[in-house]
């Protein structure tokens, strides 16, 4: 498989091109400056690119058997912006119909998963504060795959409410829209777990046109 990833170095990005090529798999990684990459994988053939720009998204995609936006709602080491996950997720959305690619995950995040019926995590009241915009943005790009996305095979992927580096196990539960937590009230995954997971569903599609969560 030839796979595209957006954001191939960020904290989720780096993990799925890991477990790709540890797959065997061909991977193409978009960053917006290869420049700054260090030490970069020479398995990999990095690129630069504009995850919110449908121009850029096509040009890259084009060839390409599957998409993993992997874009972090937050500002980079380097002081670069963060982007617009509405504008990402547009962007990828018209970008893969413009390059004739369907299959792509999008790497969201776990505030829109529900704790109780029609209570989703981001509305507790200690939901921390700072991170309400992000939780809020999270929300929007849901919404636009669920009904802008018509013609693509499209997954959204939440992560557990806790995501960190740690060991890759090859393990995981799976949710569709309430969050997972252990039988001590933890809900955590790891970043390598995650790609797995990723790649686990690339290869053997099980969620098609819907969101799924994972965590232990």
């Amino acid at each position: 498989m030839k796979l595209v990833v957006f954001g191939a170095t960020g904290n989720v990005g780096q993990h799925v091109v890991a477990e790709a090529l540890r797959r065997g798999h061909e991977v193409v990684g978009v960053v917006r400056d290869p420049d700054a990459v260090q030490s970069p994988d020479k398995r990999v053939k990095l690129l630069k690119g504009d995850a919110t720009n449908a121009d850029s998204v096509a040009k890259i995609a084009r060839g390409g058997d599957a998409v993993v936006s992997a874009i972090s709602p937050r500002p980079n080491a380097r002081g670069l912006p963060a982007p617009s996950l509405a504008a990402n997720s547009r962007a990828i959305i018209q970008g893969l119909r413009s390059a004739g690619v369907k299959r792509v995950i999008y790497v969201g995040g776990a505030s829109s998963l529900e704790v109780a019926p029609g209570k989703a995590l981001a509305d507790l009241p200690d939901f921390p504060a700072i991170y309400r915009e992000e939780a809020r943005e999270g929300r929007e790009a849901l919404d636009i795959w669920r009904k802008e996305a018509k013609g693509l095979d499209w997954t959204y992927l939440s992560p557990a409410a806790e995501i960190a580096p740690g060991k890759r196990t090859g393990k995981y539960r799976t949710t569709d829209d309430t969050l997972l937590v252990d039988d001590k009230g933890k809900s955590f995954i790891t970043f390598e777990d995650y790609a797995v997971a990723v790649l686990d569903e690339l290869e053997r599609p099980r969620h098609v046109s819907k969101r799924f969560g994972v965590a232990y």
